[in-house]
């Protein structure tokens, strides 16, 4: 619920988590001394300042635009918005009418709206041209009292009162409010999800009956209610509060989070929480169990689909990733943290302003204190330090926590920034002194191109759509985004196995086993073999002298033709002759490298054996008589050149009726040569014939 941070030391009650203080204190294991690599989570390093609450300065923050609002004196000594860094703050005043209860902008802020008291909402248009003088609206429904107000366009917005909800169209040239739809209903509490513009009411006398509302371009729909299920508890049970509930949007879907805990008196090992999955249409689901097995104060957090749970007491945080395999019931699943507990790394303030002196030390934040206020998704608020921060996720650490490989690989390809990390885990696995072995690397390939592979069929079914719809415009129709989690076969080359293979410790039968592993995972999934990885297998046999391993895997096609690979093995020709063989076979089973094998039979002088197989493909007679009896000419072979002389004229008496070379044959040289090696007399002998 949107209302004011105040300072540290009194309570804290706001929107999207604070700390809850459970049943039963016990606390969670603190953490043993860390080196840095044991800090998975940490705060970004340009935290978003604002001027600290005080008894005259009151802190707002809007959870749509992500804003702070600092008022001082109810606004009439100024207010000063900031947000994200790449946003300009705003600075501008109010006529003090009172205490603000709220203070939001619209989307893209041009209109601002106030609360200041249990009845009205003023407005003030920031739109230039537009009269900035307050204009104001007044709930409805007779006798309710506004609880706090939502943005949910540029131009709409909800009031959410004790007895329903009124949804208005703010008509800004005309400084008035259209009501579009009202709902009544008994509301104890609200929670507002803007990335999915949804609004959550608590009803009933237990607070534990919510009723979703969906908002879009000026309809209002109202979604399943669901029941939150109380906790087993021996004494009286006490009512949900908003504290305890969340929204969040984890891999794409909507989820409301409840922070459910245990009496004493309950064998439940400690709190949880709770993921109902809450669809725009069809009844509400619980899906999720994490088990925190700890009580104490908690706060929860969602960063890059990661589920993360703040504890207070020992100062730690644990995460959990419901896309991982947990423990399935039969109705739902049960997850472990994904880590052991750890704290956020630590983070120092700079000391700013007339107090700073030359040289002195930043000042050491204290984490998970009291005046922190979570909101979703991933910020942390300070009110009494005048700080927002983005909590943050490192992979790098994570390497070192979570030793199963597998897991490890199911773990990064789910996160956003994983493509360095995931990199450096393959050649972790490879070049350290205790390598993975065989099965657990060959299990990583196979991970790692089930994703490539996804995104290889979306292209591929992205291309035919396109091509299918004749130019015709299809607005639904998007290219798949190529994320971090996609390794192709160019990423592994060349940041894993091409370094791998030249590792001199390492042994030759283990690099080309990692080598013909990767092979073999990329056919399971029926991903072509790009050209450059078998002639990295080709090089080192050849490297480690493994002619015999080349020759079978060759014989059995375990490496793919293709003409690169044959002009590979040409060259191999010095170090082991039977490569010249292997690469014209290789070439005749493509069947469309004619061209190719008649080149490499002249570039060996084999000047015969080209011309039978132009023969035999029936080419014979479109082929080029210069590029043969070049090719005969430089043997210094008279004979071989007389044959091949011979060979085309017979071809010009059989399709033109004169054994003559054409001026466009270009073949002038050569009869003169002839005339030169063998007379005239023979010259003519053969026109006569």
């Amino acid at each position: 619920m949107p209302q004011s941070i105040v300072p540290a030391g009194k309570s804290v009650v706001a929107g999207g988590g604070c700390w809850k203080l459970l049943s039963s204190l016990l606390c969670w294991a603190a953490c043993d001394a860390m080196d840095n690599d044991d800090f998975y989570l940490e705060l970004a390093e340009r935290p978003v300042l604002f001027e600290k609450a005080t008894n005259v300065n009151s802190v707002f923050f809007d959870e749509a635009n992500k804003q702070v609002f600092a008022v001082r004196s109810g606004g009439a000594t100024g207010v000063v918005v900031k947000g994200p860094e790449d946003r300009i703050p705003i600075s501008f005043r109010m006529e003090d009418k009172g205490e603000v209860k709220c203070i939001k902008f619209s989307l893209g802020n041009r209109i601002l709206a106030v609360q200041r008291t249990n009845k009205t909402v003023d407005f003030i248009n920031l739109i230039q041209d537009y009269s900035q003088l307050e204009y104001s609206q007044e709930c409805k429904t007779k006798n309710a009292r506004i609880l706090g107000f939502c943005w949910t366009s540029a131009t709409e917005i909800v009031f959410i009162t004790d007895q329903g909800i009124e949804f208005y169209q703010v008509l800004a040239e005309k400084r008035s409010l259209k009501l579009l739809k009202s709902q009544s209903i008994n509301v104890n509490w609200y929670m507002y999800c803007p990335e999915s513009c949804v609004i959550l009411l608590s009803t009933a006398n237990m607070c534990n009956v919510l009723q979703p509302f969906h908002f879009r371009s000026g309809t209002l729909a109202k979604m399943t209610k669901f029941e939150i299920e109380l906790p087993a508890s021996a004494a009286k049970v006490a009512k949900i509060s908003e504290r305890d509930i969340a929204m969040a949007t984890i891999y794409g879907q909507l989820y409301v989070l409840f922070l459910r805990h245990h009496a004493k008196a309950c064998s439940s090992p400690g709190a949880e929480v709770v993921l109902y999955h809450l669809p725009r249409e069809g009844p509400c689901k619980k899906m999720h169990i994490l088990k925190l097995n700890r009580t104490g104060k908690f706060a929860l957090n969602v960063v890059d689909n990661l589920v993360v749970v703040h504890h207070q007491d020992t100062e730690t945080s644990v995460i959990f990733d419901i896309r991982l395999r947990g423990e399935f019931d039969g109705t739902m699943t049960l997850h472990q943290p994904v880590l052991p507990a750890r704290s956020i790394h630590p983070y120092q303030i700079p000391i700013a302003g007339p107090s700073a002196v030359a040289g002195q030390l930043p000042i050491q934040c204290k984490l998970y204190s009291s005046s922190w206020i979570v909101f979703q998704p991933d910020i942390i608020i300070s009110a009494s330090e005048g700080y927002l921060w983005y909590l943050r996720i490192k992979l790098q650490p994570i390497v070192h926590l979570l030793t199963d490989k597998g897991r490890l690989m199911d773990f990064l390809l789910q996160r956003k920034d994983c493509k360095s990390v995931i990199l450096s885990v393959c050649s972790q696995m490879l070049f350290e002194k205790d390598r993975a072995a065989l099965p657990v690397i060959a299990t990583v390939f196979d991970k790692l191109n089930c994703e490539y592979k996804k995104y290889l069929e979306a292209e591929h079914s992205y291309t035919l759509a396109v091509e299918s719809s004749q130019g015709r415009s299809n607005a639904l129709m998007k290219r798949p985004v190529r994320g971090q989690a996609v390794i192709d076969q160019s990423d592994m080359y060349t940041h894993v196995l091409s370094v791998f293979t030249d590792l001199k410790e390492a042994p030759h039968k283990f690099i080309i086993a990692v080598l013909m592993e990767y092979i073999r995972s990329l056919n399971q999934f029926q991903i072509p073999v790009q050209h450059y990885l078998y002639e990295l297998v080709i090089k080192t046999l050849v490297q480690h002298n493994l002619f015999y391993m080349l020759h079978q895997f060759l014989q059995y096609h375990v490496l793919s033709d293709s003409k690169p690979l044959a002009c590979l093995l040409l060259s191999l020709e010095s170090v082991y002759p039977p490569a010249h063989q292997l690469s014209l076979d290789m070439l005749k089973r493509l069947s469309t490298a004619n061209d190719e094998i008649v080149e490499v039979l002249l570039s060996k002088h084999q000047v015969l054996a080209a011309l039978r197989f132009v023969r035999s493909i029936g080419g014979h007679d479109s082929a080029s008589a210069r590029k043969f009896l070049d090719a005969a000419k430089q043997t210094s072979d008279d004979m071989l050149f007389y044959t091949v002389f011979r060979f085309f004229e017979q071809r010009n008496l059989r399709l033109r009726g004169n054994p003559i070379f054409t001026p466009g044959e270009h073949c002038e040289e050569h009869v003169g040569f002839f005339k030169q090696l063998f007379g005239e007399q023979s010259l003519l002998k053969s026109a006569a014939s």
